[in-house]
């Protein structure tokens, strides 16, 4: 099993929405460059991550891992909270 899940990807980022049952909505911020005017770019993605027990609220920081097709829009699973908020 620890093979398999070496070749999955995982990403850091903070929960922005608890409201449905067992899903979070996960904002992935990261920067790049712009290849033209290689001004550094702040870029942002949400993903839909599946939470068994509810366990992770608004504002936590969290660790998702890419798995099979869970719902027509969920394809990650929240591994771990990295830091809990405090609000």
């Amino acid at each position: 099993m620890e093979a398999r899940a070496n070749r999955r990807k995982f990403l850091s980022g903070e929960v922005v929405s608890d409201k449905m049952d067992k899903t979070r909505v996960v904002q992935v911020r990261w920067t790049s460059q712009d290849a033209k005017y290689l001004k550094i770019v702040r870029r942002a993605d949400k993903y839909k991550a599946h939470d068994e027990k509810n366990a992770s609220k608004q504002g936590d920081v969290v660790r998702i891992m890419e798995t099979r097709p869970l719902s027509k829009d969920k394809r990650w699973v929240i591994t771990e909270i990295i830091k809990a908020s405090t609000v």
